[in-house]
């Protein structure tokens, strides 16, 4: 049996960095609802790849940037 990966991210803090961008603004940015990214955010819900690509262009930097998960080399 595979092991759950735990998916971790910086969105808060990215958001945060980018003049205190509202949940709501990213939603809007990437074509989400609000509800989505609180559920993201809160690592509740892993993103498809193609929102997590939308949510890191939408701050213009790397996935990596964004997104981590436990088990990776290197990772937490």
């Amino acid at each position: 049996m595979a092991k759950k990966l735990h998916i971790t991210n910086n969105i808060r803090k990215l958001r945060f960095s980018a003049n205190e961008m509202t949940q709501q603004q990213l939603a809007d940015k990437v074509g989400a609802s609000r509800q989505t990214i609180i559920a993201i955010e809160a690592g509740k819900y892993a993103p498809s790849l193609e929102l997590a690509f939308k949510i890191a262009d939408a701050f213009d930097v790397h996935i990596g940037d964004v997104f981590d998960y436990e088990g990776r080399a290197g990772g937490k």
